[in-house]
């Protein structure tokens, strides 16, 4: 079961990253290119460049959990583009 605490926050990357990154990677993307807490209980958002991809770090006080999606058609929105309207 995965149980997610009512004030955790979602913090989304600026950036695209690299999805060959796994919990140690995203961890440091997450600390140094955010600024956050990756053992807070937050939820990291991080999207691939090619937007066809996106993962989601989460500390659940025992370890690193990564949820994974990856879009057959279309495309996640760009949050390094700016206007997150269009994808």
């Amino acid at each position: 079961m995965i149980g997610i605490n009512r004030q955790a926050r979602i913090w989304v990357c600026s950036k695209p990253v690299n999805m060959r990154k796994s919990f140690e990677g995203l961890s440091a993307v997450a600390r140094n290119g955010m600024g956050r807490d990756p053992l807070c209980g937050d939820l990291f958002l991080f999207i691939a460049a090619n937007r066809k991809q996106a993962r989601v770090l989460f500390w659940d006080g025992q370890g690193f959990m990564i949820i994974a999606k990856q879009l057959n058609h279309g495309k996640f929105n760009a949050p390094w583009k700016g206007d997150s309207s269009k994808p």
